[in-house]
Formats: C-alpha cells, structure tokens, sequence
C-alpha cells in the first residue's frame, strides 16, 4: 500500500524478506556467502515496536548496506530458522525468554540483542537505578545520582507511615514497581500531601520529586553511540505551591514524541545537555554493569545548578525512531558488531 506515493512498511518489508527468502546461504563465520548479502539479522518483536522501529527508511537503508531484517516466526522453533548473524528482540514471556537464552547458548556465535537476563534487570524500578546509585561519578565534569526513593509492595494505608520513617520529603513521584512494557507500567503521579499517598496502588516506587526546570534527557545508547534529545517534563514545584495543593495527580507519559523540546526557546541554563564526558563515562559504565547494548537513560539537572545530575529511569530497546538519524546510527552498529566478532574468529 502506498500513502502520498511513499513505500509503506509492510510493503518494504515484504520486498526485503521475499529477496532475503530468494537466496541460498551457507554462514559458516557469521557472514552470508554472496557477493550482495553481508548480514542478516532476525527480529522478533510487538506489533507496536515493528511498527515504530522498522520503518521504510531503515530498511532500505539498511538493504543498501547489505543487511536484511528477517522476522523470526514464533510458532516455530528458533533453532530451526535462520541462519541468523544477529537476533534482535523485544518480547516478554518466561517462555521467551528460556527459547532466546536457550539459542544464545548453544549459538554462541550469533549477536543475540540483548540476553534476556540483562533485560530482566529493567523490569523493576528497584533494581534497574541501584547501578546508578552504586556509581562513583562524581569528577569535574558532573555529578550523577539517583533521588531518594522508597519501595512499597503492599498496603496502600501503610504509606504515609513509611514515607515519614524514611524521611522522604514531598512532593514524591509515585511509578508502578514493575515496568512490562504496558501503558500502566507507565503511569506517573505526582503526591504533593503525606496522607493523599494513601490513595496509590502498590506495588510502587516513590522517589523525591526534584525540580529540573521542567526539562527531561533522553540519553539514548545504540552499543557507544549517544545521542541526546531533550524533552518537556513535569514543570517545577515551589514551596508556596506544596502548601496551597493537597492530592495525588496523575501525568500522561513525559517522554512522548509530542513533548519534544529540541526546538524550543529555553534558557541556556535549563537547555544545555550533560557534558559529553559524563555521558561517555555514565553510559560506558552502564553498559559493564547491565550487559545491555540498547537502552536509553532518562535524566535530569538539579534546577538551579549546572553540573548536578539524576538518572530517574532506564529504558531496554527504547523508541528509537524518535532519535535523529536513527537509521544510519543502527545499521553502522550492526555492522560493527558482526565485523567486530569476524576479526577476533582465529585464523583457520
């Protein structure tokens, strides 16, 4: 189907998959035997994540280059497919999750993106910042850390009482606990009294709410590529406000596409990004810890300071669609990997 005379992407992924599907292949080190064909990667992924990542653009950029985007077909076994140069997922299931584990193990020769037990570590929000925390970046070029949070797994009339016990100071940004990719997994309230907390729905994290000038960073992490894009976020609360309301209000999701601040006329205090070396170091030191190579780091600067930096969520295989020049930045990663895992192959 075409829309305004523009290739769709089911119809370029047909095309790429019927001319992948032509094709004899003998991989013996990683690589297709033809002389057109160099990688072949096979995905499996949401409807939703197929349709906001595949798009035209990559695909026939990345048939340019010789790589081919294959999808995996559930209903059958992933060992009898293929064969694959690189597997790249987004799905949830301990059924899945043991099938991709299982192939990686006995296909150590295949780029599996990424294993599943490294994903895991980001479903919930209790673990996925405490390698943040555990993190001792602070240089000259920044400081980066985690708010103070608090994790409540049962009875919501308890709150106030652990709230108080840990010394939380309000207002608190209450997230559910586990993130499964669900829209409620999304959800983001704001308490501004003690007792309204109450009303919340365990299991949550709490964090102390910190005001960023109303300015969020997307840190998006593509293997040693960063990219930066600055998105609007929840708005600044001051003293005189956290006396007058009382409640606990719900936000829409803040990082999607249409709260896009990269255009915006913002003072230089509030737009400037992290320093680059700090995100280096901050996303090199992520990388060791999560064995992820496909994340994004939310982040924000303490209002009112320059170099003061908080890390409030991180994110597998974010929407990457929304990171400019995503197609090249992808397609060069792939093929660094695959070329990467051919030099180190000793020489027969």
């Amino acid at each position: 189907m075409r829309l305004n005379g523009e290739i769709q992407p089911e119809e370029e992924e047909r095309k790429v998959t019927d001319s992948f599907n032509s094709q004899t292949y003998s991989i013996g080190i990683g690589f297709p035997h033809s002389q057109s064909h160099d990688l072949v990667v096979g995905y499996a992924l949401t409807s939703k994540k197929k349709k906001s990542f595949l798009q035209p653009k990559l695909l026939c950029l990345a048939r340019n280059k010789g790589i081919f985007f294959v999808a995996i077909d559930l209903n059958r076994p992933l060992s009898d497919q293929g064969p694959f140069d690189v597997v790249l997922h987004k799905l949830s299931g301990k059924d899945w999750c043991a099938n991709i584990e299982n192939y990686r193990q006995k296909n150590p020769e295949v780029t599996v993106l990424d294993p599943p037990y490294a994903i895991e570590h980001l479903h919930n929000r209790q673990s996925m910042l405490q390698d943040v925390a555990d993190l001792n970046l602070s240089d000259c070029h920044g400081k980066v850390g985690v708010p103070r949070q608090l994790v409540i797994t049962k009875d919501p009339s308890s709150i106030p009482c652990e709230v108080n016990k840990a010394g939380l100071k309000l207002p608190l940004v209450a997230k559910p606990l586990v993130v499964d990719g669900s829209a409620k997994s999304h959800e983001l309230f704001l308490a501004y009294d003690q007792f309204s907390l109450a009303e919340l729905e365990p299991p949550l994290v709490l964090q102390e709410f910190v005001n960023h000038g109303g300015i969020l960073f997307k840190v998006y992490i593509v293997g040693e590529i960063i990219k930066v894009v600055r998105r609007f976020s929840l708005p600044n609360v001051s003293k005189r406000e956290l006396e007058k309301v009382a409640g606990v209000f719900r936000f829409p999701r803040v990082s999607s596409a249409a709260a896009s601040a990269d255009d915006a006329d913002l003072e230089p205090s509030v737009a400037e990004h992290p320093p680059q070396p700090l995100l280096e170091n901050l996303a090199r030191e992520l990388r060791l810890r999560l064995g992820l190579r496909l994340f994004n780091i939310d982040m924000i600067r303490e209002h009112g300071t320059r170099d003061v930096f908080y890390v409030i969520d991180i994110n597998y295989f974010p929407g990457y669609g929304k990171m400019p020049d995503y197609e090249h930045i992808f397609t060069d990663f792939l093929l660094s990997l695959v070329q990467s895992k051919h030099k180190k192959r000793p020489a027969a």
